[in-house]
């Protein structure tokens, strides 16, 4: 099966993309430590798990503790869910959660009381260069104003802000501007405009597509590989501003070959289904302009005031991206896709907030499919159908329905078949193949991992 290359992209990023790998590879073992079920008689010590696990724990939790739970983020460091309680006058909650494998946390504000706060921040401070997402790691809403938000704007902000109640939310601001990070360029071409690939897909009809950010699809109908180029690419579907920041792009040509990678230049990194973020969660962005950046989730179900709209449900990070970057692929090192840049503030030499759409909901949204074609889902990795709630506060909409999308062991899957790095080049350690959702076995992100590429298939520039 022959794989479609964009040679100049991969010339670029063996330049830059490697670089930048360099420097993110010293956090990408800790991404691969195996889960650790503990001993069945301390059923009350939180549980060792993977990022990729941490959803599932949480979304049964949420259904478990009802109002009690409230939100919950992942302990990068001890490798842990924590989660948030309000226990009232039920003394019970604690027990039940520890009991099941969480760390548990009591705090003062609900779920309810917080949403209850983002509503009014939307109805009374709708400002352009602000957003807000609910942090479960303060229990607060944090509240971000760009530096173009001065004067009136600033005073109407701090005083709805304030309006909340002490310890309700979190105020700050950002020296940079809110913006979409689509430029002029050298990527993907459109309209004058230059984005970056996200991950590529299977249309709900068979046909090859590549997902990318929707400001990218309503900026221009038709795609380049090159600048000036011939387009290889038709937008089908595109959703910005609003409901989120997605497009579907279906490529011209329907034997092109779309392999489920994320390219890094002198590598790739197979994709194995989509996954719902975690707060806390350590992730990985690339993009046509900054090549590889990683952090970490910051928040969910943020909502970004651009200049040309309100965009709701995204992802909010501190991993820095670049006009350019728009569209390009957040991604887990054990090969999970997490969502698309759309974007922020600040750059990659001072840093900033991100923000980016998920890819479980693009791809419910236009009816596609991702890697082993369970891609719409979000379940635990290895355990088959597990949905996975959105830690922000949205619907708890977990379940164990066998269909409900999110098979896939992702540790098979994603890597137990992945070749290993040839030589001491290889980031992560070996992984142990055929134990299905064990991340170890997609640790091996050195040469040989396989062929194709995502962000770099198609009409990637």
């Amino acid at each position: 099966m022959s794989h479609k290359r964009i040679p100049k992209r991969r010339a670029a990023m063996a330049a830059g993309g490697v670089v930048a790998l360099g420097a993110a590879a010293v956090l990408l073992p800790s991404a691969n430590a195996s889960q650790d079920g503990g001993s069945s008689d301390d059923a009350a010590a939180p549980r060792t798990l993977k990022a990729a696990d941490a959803p599932d724990l949480a979304s049964r939790l949420a259904g478990l503790l009802g109002d009690a739970f409230a939100g919950s983020y992942y302990d990068a460091d001890e490798q842990r869910l924590v989660v948030n309680v309000v226990p009232g006058d039920d003394d019970q909650v604690i027990v039940r959660a520890e009991k099941a494998g969480a760390e548990v946390r009591e705090v003062d504000n609900t779920l309810g009381e917080l949403r209850n706060g983002a509503r009014t921040l939307k109805s009374r401070a709708t400002i352009p260069g602000t957003s807000w997402a609910i942090d479960p790691r303060t229990n607060r809403i944090l509240v971000t104003a760009d530096s173009t938000v001065t004067g009136a704007e600033w005073d109407r902000l701090e005083s709805t802000v304030q309006g909340l109640g002490t310890g309700m939310a979190t105020l700050k601001q950002s020296p940079g501007t809110f913006k979409t990070f689509a430029s002029g360029g050298d990527a993907i071409f459109g309209g004058g405009a230059r984005c970056s690939l996200g991950f590529n897909v299977t249309a709900g009809d068979g046909a090859p597509a590549f997902l990318t950010a929707g400001h990218c699809g309503v900026a221009d109908d038709q795609w380049s590989e090159a600048q000036d180029g011939p387009p290889t690419a038709t937008v089908d579907q595109a959703v910005f501003p609003g409901e989120g920041d997605f497009a579907l792009v279906r490529y011209d040509d329907p034997a092109t070959q779309a392999p489920s990678e994320v390219d890094l230049g002198d590598q790739a990194v197979p994709i194995g289904r989509a996954a719902e973020a975690t707060v806390g969660q350590q992730v990985f962005r690339m993009g046509s302009t900054t090549g590889l950046a990683d952090g970490q989730v910051l928040g969910l179900d943020a909502t970004v005031n651009y200049p040309e709209g309100t965009v709701t449900g995204l992802i909010q990070t501190n991993v820095c991206a670049e006009p350019g970057d728009s569209g390009g692929p957040l991604f887990t090192q054990d090969g999970l896709a997490v969502g698309l840049t759309s974007g922020g503030s600040g750059d990659c030499t001072v840093g900033g907030e991100t923000f980016f759409q998920p890819v479980t909901t693009a791809l419910e949204a236009v009816g596609a499919t991702l890697g082993d074609g369970t891609g719409t889902g979000a379940g635990q990795a290895g355990d088959g159908g597990a949905g996975a709630a959105d830690q922000a506060g949205e619907e708890n909409a977990g379940g164990a329905d066998a269909d409900g999308g999110g098979t896939g062991q992702a540790g098979e899957d994603a890597g137990g078949d992945t070749g290993a790095g040839a030589d001491g080049d290889a980031i992560g350690g070996p992984g142990d193949a055929g134990d299905p959702g064990v991340s170890g076995d997609t640790g091996d992100l050195g040469d040989g991992t396989g062929a194709g590429a995502a962000a770099g298939s198609g009409p990637t520039g």
